[in-house]
């Protein structure tokens, strides 16, 4: 890594970037004050007729499928044209995209616009590289490891650096791949928090001059926080509070706790 997670996150919270964050109805109140107490700014901006040009002044745009309609979808390509008009980058979530044909349809469209980064839990990154999974819904039935050889395709053929989040994290831009531990069991249980590590990811972009970096320090930060928050917590609902003081209390020396190993990717 050529800019580590202890230097970015010093670089994020010295210039707070502006994070337009296109992410689904559940999950908007909880990513904007994950995204605060991490040091971003966010800002929940998808109508079309104002996505692109707010764009242009973002950091970088985030773009979640969750909860997915027409007009919702024409406010993430006119976000994402503001993005590549301005030389932004822009993270892409795909929730839940094996479920239906519409979000087949719809993610796949997505991913033609080039994403930085591809943020999503196994069920999710299998279905983006053509295998088979065993994801219900928006839950992930399938284990990391079986997504990383199709990670390592998605990241070859898309050009985006595709994080793998689950027990433990797998980051690959199709060249180079690391495994990030740590976080807590509690976690799965709070909804939502994977839909704002995707927004995390875009604040990270908005300041790192390297993709892969950039997915590997956010994820870092959640890890570490998670771990964090889970001393003294006595379940899910205790775990929350105690981990958005975690992402805002964790200091830029803490994110070495994270372990974060290089994985050998094949030729």
């Amino acid at each position: 890594m050529n800019q580590t997670p202890e230097t970015l996150l010093t670089a994020l919270r010295a210039t707070p970037p502006l994070v337009q964050c296109i992410t689904n109805y559940v999950a908007m109140n909880i990513a904007a004050n994950v995204m605060l107490a991490a040091g971003a700014s966010p800002a929940m901006v998808s109508d079309e007729e104002e996505a692109e040009e707010f764009a242009g002044i973002a950091g970088a745009v985030t773009v979640n499928i969750g909860t997915l309609s027409p007009p919702f979808v024409a406010g993430m390509r006119a976000a994402i044209r503001g993005a590549q008009g301005a030389g932004r980058p822009w993270v892409l979530d795909p929730v839940a995209c094996q479920a239906t044909s519409y979000r087949r349809e719809v993610v796949q469209a997505l991913v033609a616009e080039q994403p930085m980064i591809i943020r999503g839990n196994a069920s999710e990154i299998l279905s983006l590289a053509g295998e088979a999974s065993r994801g219900q819904g928006v839950d992930g039935r399938d284990p990391v490891a079986a997504a990383e050889v199709g990670a390592r395709r998605l990241a070859r053929s898309s050009g985006a650096v595709v994080a793998v989040t689950g027990e433990v994290d797998y980051v690959t831009d199709g060249t180079r791949a690391v495994r990030i531990e740590g976080g807590s069991p509690y976690m799965p249980m709070n909804t939502a928090l994977g839909c704002s590590l995707t927004c995390l990811c875009g604040a990270y972009a908005a300041v790192a001059g390297d993709a892969f970096d950039a997915a590997v320090s956010a994820l870092a930060h959640f890890a570490v926080a998670g771990a964090q928050a889970h001393e003294g917590a006595k379940g899910p609902g205790s775990f929350a509070p105690r981990f958005l003081d975690a992402l805002a209390s964790v200091t830029p020396a803490e994110l070495s706790r994270a372990v974060i190993r290089d994985a050998a990717v094949p030729a």
